[in-house]
């Protein structure tokens, strides 16, 4: 198994345990990990996504809270839709509101 394996997989049990209604960062799970330089590989595991219907990457977002611009499955505004629908509420400037943090 290749160490990117590893971290990859346990980037998917972080991601697992975010409560449905509530966001975290990409370095956020980077620091969880012990690794708080790595949120950009955080991001590349959450692209190579083996199972987006129980590993809801969707809940990941930027140090700001905004979501991907192209989010991989399915297009721009899929992840905003998916996490309204969770009930987040995002601001004017199309930030997650600081609330919804884990």
């Amino acid at each position: 198994m290749r160490s990117t394996d590893n971290f990859f997989a346990m980037v998917y049990e972080v991601v697992k345990r975010i409560p449905k209604g509530r966001v975290t960062t990409y370095g956020n799970i980077a620091k969880i990990l012990g690794k708080p330089n790595m949120s950009r590989q955080v991001g590349w595991a959450l692209h190579a996504n083996p199972s987006p219907e129980t590993i809801p990457c969707y809940r990941v977002v930027d140090r700001f809270g905004r979501v991907s611009p192209a989010f991989v499955f399915g297009g721009a505004n899929v992840q905003r839709n998916l996490l309204e629908k969770e009930g987040i509420i995002f601001d004017e400037k199309g930030c997650v509101k600081p609330c919804f943090f884990i």
